[in-house]
């Protein structure tokens, strides 16, 4: 059984089973990343709530509370049913300035955003008056509202300005809910309009966290939104139509129409299926983050097996092309080392930033592993060496770290190019000879066993 250990076949079976080995540190690391970054969602939440969460804007609404009589038997009464209906505007602009800074809770940070918002629009009056009629129940048109629709009222920190048909108004809050977006209101007088059209103008300033989006509550919307950010991501039902992307920030516009969404002009509240596809029609911006700090460390940690595969091989050369012999004990150390690695480039990068932690983890443990190869292959240069490899193997894998879009294409390079390395560099090499080559002569076993 020792014998065939010894042999090449063995050797290789028994470094592979070592590198699958591996694999439990590993897997515990990535445990340890997903953990941190519970962590860190945890502490955006926590900003989120003192200053706003992700935002949805929905430009005014109209809300018309309704009275029905329900028939009855003849013995009971008629009784009468309230309800309410809502109408979406005939045409929609919103514009967006936003202005980001990073907050901190702890050691984590996240993108957040005070935006100054105009919002204008119109309501047609033969919108209103073909709705009216089209209802079963009688509309009670003195107490309509105009409604603000908003995700987190907590970001609201002011009204600038409202005007209804060019008359000054104000907004009270309201405990009235469309789905999963509360309102803040104005009551409005349908009859005292006289038929006219509804016009609004608001100016507010609103504040999230990490991301702005827009619902297309009309009949046509039009959305402008900019800020100082560089790393747009572009969410929702719909993509911009126009952007503008630059070192100094982002521009977009977008226009949804009423045919590019899955819900009507009109409909009456407490209808699930409208308040389910209404979060599926919101579009935006997303204060993306390109490559942070945990999604770095757990791409480091995918290719974490393949990289010490590739160590492990590096030394097998040394052992096979130098004739010298490495305990499988040894192989196991020098992949503790390089499993460590991930550990102490996540510790650092939460303190110092990703770049100089992954230079200093990485500079440790090449240190340590060439240091250890020096001892166990009895020669400073094979140490230097493979120190060297190792130091490759580590700039190799932070270029496919921070190559987003072409992360797959350059690890398939690597791979090719480090397996026809090991087939040029084996080439020459007696399989069958190997073993007898490196098993030493029964006398000098003696002497070994007796010292």
């Amino acid at each position: 059984m020792g014998k065939w250990m010894q042999s090449p076949t063995g050797k290789v079976l028994g470094i592979g089973l070592l590198a699958l080995l591996m694999l439990i540190p590993l897997m515990q690391v990535r445990w340890l990343v997903q953990e941190r970054q519970g962590m860190r969602e945890t502490a955006i939440a926590q900003i989120a709530q003192g200053w706003g969460g992700r935002q949805v804007i929905g430009g005014l609404v109209l809300a018309v509370p309704t009275r029905e009589l329900i028939a009855a038997d003849e013995k009971e009464k008629p009784r009468v049913r309230l309800a309410s209906e809502t109408v979406l505007a005939d045409e929609v602009q919103v514009s967006a300035a936003m202005h980001v800074q990073m907050r901190r809770y702890g050691i984590y940070g996240a993108p957040v955003f005070t935006s100054t918002v105009q919002l204008s629009g119109r309501f047609l009056p033969e919108d209103l008056a073909g709705y009216q009629r089209s209802s079963s129940a009688e509309w009670l048109a003195d107490k309509a509202e105009l409604r603000l629709l908003l995700s987190d009222l907590r970001g609201l920190q002011e009204v600038t300005a409202l005007k209804i048909n060019g008359r000054p108004a104000r907004f009270v809050s309201s405990t009235d809910r469309i789905g999963d977006l509360a309102s803040v209101a104005v009551p409005i007088d349908l009859k005292a309009l006289g038929g006219e059209s509804i016009t609004f103008e608001v100016s507010l300033k609103v504040a999230g966290t990490e991301s702005l989006q827009v619902l297309p509550l009309a009949r046509a919307t039009s959305v402008e939104i900019s800020a100082p950010w560089s790393d747009p991501s572009f969410i929702g039902a719909a993509l911009p139509g126009e952007r503008k992307l630059d070192a100094d920030g982002f521009s977009a516009h977008w226009r949804m129409l009423d045919l590019n969404r899955s819900y009507g002009q009109h409909w009456v509240n407490g209808d699930r299926r409208i308040e389910a596809l209404l979060g599926a029609s919101a579009f935006g911006v997303q204060l993306y983050q390109p490559v942070d700090v945990y999604q770095r460390n757990e791409r480091a940690g995918k290719y974490g097996l393949l990289f010490i595969a590739m160590t492990f091989v590096a030394f097998f050369l040394f052992e096979v092309l130098k004739r010298l012999r490495v305990h499988p004990v040894q192989y196991l150390l020098v992949g503790a080392a390089l499993a460590t690695f991930y550990v102490v480039l996540l510790a650092l990068s939460e303190q110092i930033g990703f770049g100089p932690a992954y230079a200093l983890a990485a500079a440790a443990v090449v240190l340590i592993v060439g240091g250890y190869a020096a001892a166990v292959l009895h020669a400073r240069r094979a140490g230097l060496l493979l120190g060297g490899v190792l130091a490759l193997v580590y700039a190799l894998l932070y270029g496919l770290i921070a190559a987003e879009q072409y992360a797959l294409l350059m690890g398939a390079g690597v791979l090719l190019i480090t397996v026809a390395l090991l087939m040029y560099l084996t080439r020459r090499i007696d399989w069958y000879g190997w073993s007898a080559a490196t098993e030493p002569p029964r006398g000098e076993a003696a002497t070994m066993e007796r010292s």
